[in-house]
């Protein structure tokens, strides 16, 4: 076996305020998050939103410090998982690639044709696989393959997900059971899991295998865990008109208070780093939520980061990796064809989880919409407070 390399995959955050409005246009200006019909309007859409946007993401990032530290943490992770590998008598070296803040994927990828990789193992930091977070990776992925030929000689293989590996799913049970043993009685703590919501037309109609595997991942969970405590999942972070995988966090807390429930135990399952929606969203939104709901205790599980289980787990899936037949991104972007990872008909024009889901159809309307906004000062949007 030649000269190994293992590619970790994420989205990437703001590292400071000043990166807040630059990383939202990286994100809307991908043609993968949104779907317009005319191409000229990208630029242009990404630069209205993203300016308007700026103020209130950057005031949620200073509520956690200024900056996201998911690069910090990514990096941790890469060098722990360095080191397991190299117990385990692999040498490999470890690049990080991000969607949209450094260091981008494609930076990762003239790393790994700088240093002259031959073996390449290519890992996303999402347990569970979705058309909107690994298989938008894997689609960039193919898109620099198919244009740069010197990456034929490169051979690799891809992990689509990893929601069921073993010591995936007992590191979590591990640091839910140290949360519920820090209460007076640990079989009252309710276990409430919050995934990263998305769409259900992703699922119903594109196929998207995101919600079976994060409710069979809470299952092995909870057996690992083998408590008796009650356990609810909902789903976070859902923006936009559209209709997005239920029960809605917020909403899911506002029923079990009135159910009666004190103590909740909150494990956030879709998240292996500490970001934005672990500190902000769940660490303050969902706690002033639960307190004003009547919730008495709201613990929230720690992120895995560099869990030793979990670290060890990584390291195991990349021998394995090496040792299996290669997964190309065409398998894992379309399997048999039954997920469409970004349809092409008009009517799926829109915007991923990671983006307000707006309907392609009315981006004319939203487009104009806005430069009257920002052209005139006045309009509906002002009207609301939203600019």
């Amino acid at each position: 076996m030649g000269r190994v390399g293992v590619l970790l995959l994420n989205l990437g955050g703001p590292e400071q305020l000043e990166d807040v409005r630059p990383f939202l246009f990286n994100l809307f200006s991908d043609p993968e998050i949104i779907r317009l019909p005319f191409p000229w309007l990208q630029r242009p859409l990404a630069w209205l939103i993203s300016s308007s946007r700026a103020k209130k993401s950057q005031e949620n990032y200073q509520q956690i410090g200024g900056g996201s530290p998911l690069r910090q943490i990514t990096e941790q992770q890469a060098e722990a998982l360095k080191e397991s590998l190299k117990s385990k008598g692999q040498d490999a070296e470890v690049y990080i690639g991000m969607r949209y803040w450094y260091p981008f994927t494609e930076e990762a990828i003239a790393r790994v044709k700088r240093d002259n990789v031959e073996e390449l193992v290519v890992l996303p930091l999402y347990p569970q696989f979705s058309i909107s977070t690994s298989g938008s990776s894997f689609r960039l992925m193919e898109r620099l393959w198919l244009e740069d030929p010197s990456l034929q000689r490169i051979s690799y293989t891809v992990i689509p997900s990893w929601y069921d590996r073993p010591g995936y799913v007992q590191a979590m049970a591990d640091l839910i059971a140290q949360e519920l043993d820090q209460l007076p009685d640990p079989s009252q703590g309710h276990i409430f899991f919050s995934a990263h919501g998305v769409p259900v037309s992703y699922v119903e109609e594109a196929g998207d295998p995101y919600q079976r595997e994060i409710e069979n991942c809470t299952a092995l969970i909870m057996k690992a865990l083998n408590r008796p405590n009650a356990h609810t999942l909902a789903y976070q972070s859902r923006v936009g008109p559209v209709e997005w995988l239920q029960p809605y966090t917020e909403d899911a807390i506002a029923a079990l208070a009135e159910q009666g429930v004190k103590e909740l135990v909150v494990v956030p399952i879709s998240f292996v780093s500490e970001h934005i929606e672990t500190l902000q969203e769940i660490d303050i939104e969902y706690r002033e939520i639960a307190e004003e709901a009547g919730i008495e205790t709201f613990k929230r599980v720690p992120a895995l980061n560099t869990h030793p289980g979990f670290v060890a787990d990584m390291a195991d899936m990349v021998v394995e990796a090496l040792n299996s037949p290669r997964k190309l991104f065409s398998d894992v972007v379309q399997p048999d064809k039954q997920v469409r990872i970004y349809p092409q008909d008009r009517s799926a024009w829109g915007m991923t989880p990671f983006a307000e889901v707006w309907n392609g159809r009315l981006a004319m309307l939203g487009f104009l919409a806005l430069l009257l906004e920002l052209v005139s000062g006045r309009g509906p949007l002002h009207l609301v407070g939203l600019l």
